[in-house]
Formats: C-alpha cells, sequence, structure tokens
C-alpha cells in the first residue's frame, strides 16, 4: 500500500474499465498488482474506511480473540489494557463502538465510562464476569448499549457489535428534534427542555424519552422499550423501566408532555394539551 502523491496524473491502463477503481490523490490506496508506478501506468482501487472498534480488556488472550473476529469481518480494532489507556485510545482514534471490560488494573471499566460519557457518546457494550449483576446493571443504567458476560461466543459478541452499530445508524438518520406538546427533545445534542427551561437527563433516561417521543400517542409494550433502550439481550429486572419511567415523570413535570400508564400493557406519551383541544 502507498499514499498517492497528489502530483501523479490521473492514469490508467489502456482498455481499462472504470469500474475496476479510481486514483484519489492524497488517498491510502492499494496498487492494483503487475503495474508499475515508475512507468506512470497508475492504477489502484481506493481502499474503504473501516470502522474501528476499541477493545479494552487485561487479558491479552480475550483481546487477541476478539481482534481476530473483528477485523475478519472488516474492523478496524484498536486495544487498550485498562480504562487510563482506554481514554486516551478514544480520544486519539474516535472509535465507532468500545468493547469495555470492567474488571482492570489503574482505572476499572466502571469509572473509565463514566469518564468516556462526559466526553462522547460513543457506543459501549460492557463485558463481565459471569454472575456480577450488580456491575452489569449499574453499567446499563450509566448508559451501557449491551453487556456480553464472559465467557463469550467470539461469534455472538460481533452480532451484538453489529446490531447496536445499525442502531445507532438508525439513530443518526432521524429527524434532529421530537417535539411533543412544550416538550423539545435535540437528538443531536442529546438536550432536553420543557416550555424553553432544560431538564437534565441520564444516558438511559433521554434514549427511553425519545423512544416514547418517536411514537406519541402509541402504546409502547414493556418488551419492546426494554428492547429499543436496553437492548434486545437485556435480562435485568423488569422493574428497571418502571424506575426509569418515574425517573422521567418527576423531571418532566408541568410538561403538557405526559407519560401514561397503558395497565397491563406499558406506557405512551401524550400532549395533554392536543387531546384537551381535540376533545
Amino acid at each position: 500500500m502507498l499514499r498517492v502523491p497528489r502530483r501523479w496524473p490521473l492514469l490508467w491502463r489502456p482498455g481499462a474499465g472504470v469500474g475496476n477503481g479510481t486514483l484519489v490523490p492524497g488517498r491510502l490506496c492499494a496498487l492494483k498488482p503487475g503495474v508499475a508506478p515508475a512507468h506512470r501506468l497508475v492504477w489502484v482501487r481506493e481502499l474503504p474506511v473501516s470502522r474501528t472498534i476499541l477493545v479494552v480488556d487485561d487479558e491479552r488472550n480475550i483481546v487477541d480473540l476478539v481482534r481476530m473476529y473483528l477485523r475478519k469481518e472488516g474492523f478496524a480494532v484498536e486495544t487498550a489494557a485498562n480504562g487510563k489507556e482506554a481514554l486516551e485510545k478514544a480520544r486519539a482514534t474516535q472509535p465507532s463502538l468500545v468493547l469495555l471490560d470492567i474488571m482492570m488494573p489503574e482505572m476499572d471499566g466502571l469509572e473509565a465510562f463514566r469518564a468516556l460519557r462526559r466526553e462522547s457518546d460513543v457506543p459501549v457494550i460492557m463485558l463481565t464476569a459471569r454472575g456480577d449483576d450488580v456491575d452489569r446493571i449499574v453499567g446499563l443504567e450509566l448508559g451501557a448499549d449491551d453487556y456480553v458476560a464472559k465467557p463469550f461466543n467470539p461469534r455472538e459478541l460481533v452480532a451484538r457489535v453489529k446490531a447496536v452499530l445499525r442502531r445507532t445508524e438508525a439513530a443518526s438518520r432521524r429527524p434532529p428534534v421530537i417535539e411533543v406538546g412544550d416538550l423539545r427533545i435535540d437528538l443531536a445534542g442529546r438536550e432536553v427542555t420543557v416550555g424553553g427551561r432544560p431538564v437534565q437527563l441520564r444516558a438511559k433516561e433521554f434514549d427511553l424519552l425519545v423512544a416514547l417521543a418517536q411514537h406519541a400517542g402509541e402504546a409502547m409494550a414493556r418488551d419492546r422499550l426494554l428492547n429499543l433502550v436496553w437492548g434486545e439481550n437485556f435480562f435485568g429486572d423488569a422493574r428497571t423501566l418502571d424506575v426509569h419511567i418515574a425517573w422521567l415523570r418527576e423531571k418532566i413535570a408541568g410538561s403538557t408532555a405526559r407519560i401514561a400508564t397503558v395497565w397491563g400493557y406499558g406506557y405512551k406519551l401524550v400532549d395533554e394539551q392536543k387531546q384537551s383541544t381535540a376533545g
């Protein structure tokens, strides 16, 4: 591979189809076999930009195994052995997703996750020891997108990475602002206001409010909300949802948007002002 100098002309071998590749000055490219730059018959294929996954674990064998499987699926991989190093790598590489072990030296995964969340909304999958329910629940309540218990199947881990990335990319294509009554949600800035008054929400509170607002007026089943906000593989206490609903109700109190209980089913976000006008 080489970085193509900007002075190289855009030339290709006579008879070659343009669909075989394009010379992009200044970009990292791979030379087509048998074509010599010295002869100025430059024919290259631009390399696709890979999404980067940051793998953070102090167990070298786990890091090596995960890296191998991720690379097979076309991901670029960065690694770190502790929380402190993970923060430095995250700032330097701006990964698409972080796989973060909890039990590590110097700075554990939960502490690193808190620090990371102050700087970035990058998706995070927590790696936990089997049976560490407290750490797992704390991680999810801090805003982790998913968790995987050790020992794990690397193929399943890669599948979860892809699933989280799909959800993240789908969310990025949604409208930047949602309004329900006087409740305004800025998706890009992750900011919420009620009648112009800022409302401070935790990560999962925000995600839950967004899930309800995107389906305003629609009854949302409890299982559906858990899947949307905590992931399809969430096996924690279902009361986690009720606790977050209670927190949200308290924080948006006074808004014309209200979270209503649909008994025996779930919840829905309604605009009371709109309902009263319609009535």
